[in-house]
């Protein structure tokens, strides 16, 4: 199969057969990508010990019945399979706020002009949220990136360290909104659930993708946003956040995680920190809720995680439907460089369709953010969202 080169990604982007409309520019995506490619690590090389290791996970280029996909239009109808188990699974959304009513609460000028408007918004059919909205000096459609954490203070350098991600990329000239699941937060239940955490119909982390959606929509409407080019972040809590949203919402043109756990932990010894299996992720229940921490015989787990280990899923299915949109893993202490066993599968997607480099990783020793790590997810928004 011939290889499409570098500046075909919109083609494909737009294609029927893999049904996407996200357009990038092709030079400026060209030669940004090469920066990377010099760079001390380059985080889209696999390590020569991880090539063309799959882990032992099942491919996502077989069908349910076993059969192999083989081409773009097959993947298209693959994707749809993954796509119907998942939504299946987790909960149908309710249908989108498409023409949100975004209310300005606050207005100050920061410092290099970049305007800072407190807003307020539905981003669920029952819930409001607060955040904050970059835009910085200029003329013209931008990009912009929606970052996503426990509040939306952190992200735009109010608090925390390390974790300004919509601060530092208004610097760069993306436009930036920033929400978080404040009430629920502090409530210690944190997610959102629809129509409410007593009778839920969607697991919480898919009803935060849908959320993240409705956050789509109010950048989307923006007279500064190209909506093409509109991409989504988030640590930890928000990488598990942005991560399902960039999956089960494909007009994310551009999804990068730090550090949430981008398979499941299962097996004798579970990470702690990747755990799916509580109610403010994939194992909703009715309150009162079991005890946080890890799954035993005497404090059992619900909902629909159970059902997808029974059914030996994993997460591989869900980087599977950001292809093949760039996806960027910003690893540290949960997610080390064996996840490339995992991600390689994301890569077979991506040569399927014609395309190399999609898939990115960078490590670090520690689950917090480093002023490095940051660096590497700027530069690849601007590598694929670019030029500002």
């Amino acid at each position: 199969m011939k290889r499409r080169n570098q500046c075909s990604f919109a083609s494909l982007l737009r294609s029927p057969s893999v049904q996407f409309i996200h357009p990038i520019i092709c030079l400026a995506a060209t030669l940004l990508v090469t920066s990377l490619a010099i760079a001390e690590e380059d985080p889209f090389r696999v390590p020569a010990e991880y090539q063309n290791d799959l882990g032992g996970y099942r491919s996502p280029l077989l069908f349910e019945d076993g059969s192999k996909v083989k081409s773009p239009s097959d993947w298209s109808r693959r994707r749809q399979e993954i796509l119907d188990y998942w939504n299946d699974m987790l909960g149908r959304w309710p249908p989108l706020l498409t023409e949100p009513k975004v209310e300005i609460l606050e207005t100050i000028t920061r410092s290099g002009g970049i305007k800072q408007y407190k807003v307020r918004f539905l981003w669920t059919p029952v819930e409001e949220t607060v955040g904050y909205l970059l835009i910085p000096a200029g003329k013209g459609k931008r990009p912009a990136v929606l970052t996503v954490f426990y509040e939306p203070e952190t992200a735009v350098g109010l608090a925390g360290e390390n974790r300004d991600f919509a601060w530092q990329l208004a610097q760069k000239g993306f436009v930036a909104l920033s929400v978080g699941s404040t009430k629920t937060t502090q409530a210690k239940t944190y997610a959102t659930y629809f129509p409410g955490i007593e009778n839920a119909t969607v697991e919480p982390l898919s009803m935060l993708g849908c959320a993240a959606a409705n956050c789509w929509h109010v950048l989307a409407a923006r007279p500064e946003v190209d909506p093409d080019r509109i991409g989504i972040v988030g640590h930890s809590y928000g990488g598990k956040w942005a991560m399902f949203a960039g999956a089960l919402f494909d007009r994310f043109a551009a999804v990068a995680v730090s550090d949430p756990g981008i398979m499941f932990s299962t097996g004798p010894k579970p990470r702690p920190s990747i755990n799916y299996w509580e109610p403010w992720y994939l194992g909703w229940h009715k309150p009162p809720w079991r005890k946080r921490g890890l799954p035993q015989a005497e404090n059992p787990i619900s909902g629909a995680y159970p059902r997808l280990i029974r059914d030996k899923r994993d997460l591989h299915e869900i980087h599977a439907l950001i292809a093949p949109r760039p996806f960027l893993v910003s690893g540290g202490s949960e997610d080390p460089p064996e996840r490339w066993r995992s991600l390689n599968h994301l890569v077979q997607i991506n040569r399927l369709l014609g395309y190399e480099r999609r898939v990115g990783m960078t490590n670090r020793a520690e689950h917090s953010p480093t002023p490095e790590s940051n660096k590497a997810i700027v530069r690849f928004f601007e590598t694929f969202l670019g030029p500002i």
